[in-house]
């Protein structure tokens, strides 16, 4: 069973170097009281000077009599420390009674989002031999839960690096079921509220939907569904999900909360858990008329929960959007201008645009508009594609087909730069180079290897198929492995 572990602190380091940095570039003003004029304190009336006598400057007044006891003196205030250095040092400590500044959580988080990329540092993780990490979601503070080709769905604890491994649902029917060996786990998705994970069973052409945190199996979408395999997965709600399937079509499905609200069942004679099986409530096919219908794959999904629409991308070129409620109900298909490998697809909430990775670029989309009014950018990393895409405020993050992390800010229209290192006598300052991690090596079989060595291949980079952020941590997983299709491997990386 797994169990959701406590929350450690964010890492100090990043965390300081991101405060000194912003301190730097736009200190935050003293809030100390300052005096004006005479800096010399005035005297208080001495006892010499007779009860309920006061000294009053100017013209001498006759002496009042005061009733009542004499008010205490009026002590200092401490010095207030509102820096965000002294905020973030407070928080580290631990401080009791500790209260957030106002905005300097949300400045923090900004400017964080422009400069944290440049302070990541990779730590890779070891999966033994597995192949491909292709899908990957943060569980919590310490667990990713990752889908692989080889059809594996597993929990890496970054912190000790133990894999555990899922137990995949199968169909009610397993014989009718074909053995994919090479398919594998496209799709990993968290509903809203993270009580539940949707991802495929062991028959990739099937929904599997598990409870959180303990993993708990609680329906199989295997009735009536998809006939090939599932590449994307798209929560709509907490109970909605939606998926796409290499068979050209796009399914709805509602999973009831008795399910999982309800105690879980067991089957008496196995001791496995029992899990229910459901079909969908809605299926729509990409349209014919506009597109190759030999290569009508659904590739990839994404969702506008403020718009309540759902986008889709097509192997053949297309964009598709849908209007998703209870059911599904088309609203257009847009040709892409760049249609070779279009394989990731994400949704900027701030700037309400669609984002498209293809081969060589990623393309804007407003779907308001009808056009695309904010130009493409260009990844050309040795022409193997954008393989991963995901957006956070306005930055960004592209995974590629060669082994490398780049960032690109959709505001200023151009990627993240590197930087200068800071000298005694300046700041560091952007160098006019393109930022770019680039990821380590990971575990190739060394059979596999040789045999394509041979074959006349000297390159062989790692694909980073999947990517995901823990912001409030400040960390990055990063999963892939050998873009060549017969070259078995892996990577998962870890990036703080």
């Amino acid at each position: 069973m797994l169990q959701d572990d406590p929350e450690t602190p964010p890492p100090q380091s990043a965390l300081m170097q991101l405060a000194a940095a912003a301190a730097a570039a736009c200190p935050a003003p003293s809030m100390a009281p300052q005096q004006t004029g005479s800096s010399r304190k005035r005297k208080a009336p001495g006892d010499g000077q007779g009860a309920g006598s006061s000294v009053l400057p100017g013209p001498v007044m006759a002496a009042v009599p005061v009733e009542g006891p004499r008010l205490p003196k009026r002590q200092r205030r401490p010095v207030a420390r509102r820096s965000l250095v002294h905020y973030l040092n407070g928080r580290a400590l631990g401080a009791r009674g500790h209260a957030g500044l106002p905005g300097f959580e949300s400045e923090l988080r900004g400017y964080a989002v422009l400069r944290l990329p440049e302070l990541l540092r990779e730590r890779q993780l070891a999966l033994g031999p597995l192949n491909k990490v292709f899908a990957s979601q943060w569980l919590n503070a310490r667990q990713v839960v990752c889908g692989t080709k080889c059809n594996t769905l597993f929990v890496v604890d970054i912190h000790s690096g133990r894999i555990t491994r899922i137990p995949l649902m199968r169909d009610r029917v397993p014989g009718l079921a074909r053995p994919q060996p090479t398919c594998g786990i496209h799709a990993v998705e968290l509903n809203p509220s993270k009580t539940l994970l949707a991802t495929g069973g062991e028959n990739p052409n099937s929904l599997a939907v598990y409870q959180l945190p303990t993993m708990d199996p609680v329906c199989l979408g295997d009735c009536q569904g998809h006939r090939d395999w599932i590449f994307a997965i798209a929560w709509m709600s907490d109970t909605v999900a939606v998926s796409g399937s290499r068979d050209g079509t796009v399914a709805l499905w509602r999973v009831d909360p008795d399910m999982f609200n309800g105690s879980i069942a067991w089957h008496k004679d196995a001791g496995l858990p029992v899990y229910a099986h459901i079909h969908p409530k809605d299926m729509e096919a990409i349209p014919k008329a506009t597109t190759n219908p030999g290569n009508r794959k659904v590739r990839a999904l994404a969702f506008s929960n403020k718009n309540q629409e759902l986008g889709a991308v097509s192997l053949d070129g297309y964009f598709h959007l849908w209007k998703a409620r209870n059911s599904l109900s088309r609203l257009l298909s847009l040709r892409l201008p760049y249609c070779r490998e279009n394989v990731c697809l994400t949704y900027c909430d701030d700037l309400s645009l669609y984002a498209v990775g293809s081969q060589s670029h990623v393309s804007f989309l407003d779907v308001r508009q009808g056009q695309q009014n904010i130009p493409p950018l260009c990844s050309r990393e040795g022409g193997t594609g954008v393989r991963s895409l995901s957006v956070h405020q306005h930055i960004v993050t592209v995974g590629t087909g060669h082994g490398s992390l780049l960032f690109y800010d959709i505001r200023a229209q151009k990627f993240l730069e590197e930087r200068t290192s800071a000298t005694l006598d300046s700041f560091p300052g952007p160098t006019g180079r393109k930022l770019k991690l680039t990821c380590g090596s990971g575990w190739v079989d060394q059979d596999d290897l040789l045999a394509h060595y041979i074959a006349g291949f000297e390159e062989f980079p790692n694909a980073l198929y999947t990517h995901c952020y823990n912001w409030p941590e400040m960390k990055l997983f990063v999963g892939g492995g050998p873009l060549t299709a017969g070259l078995h491997g892996n990577y998962a990386g870890l990036w703080t």
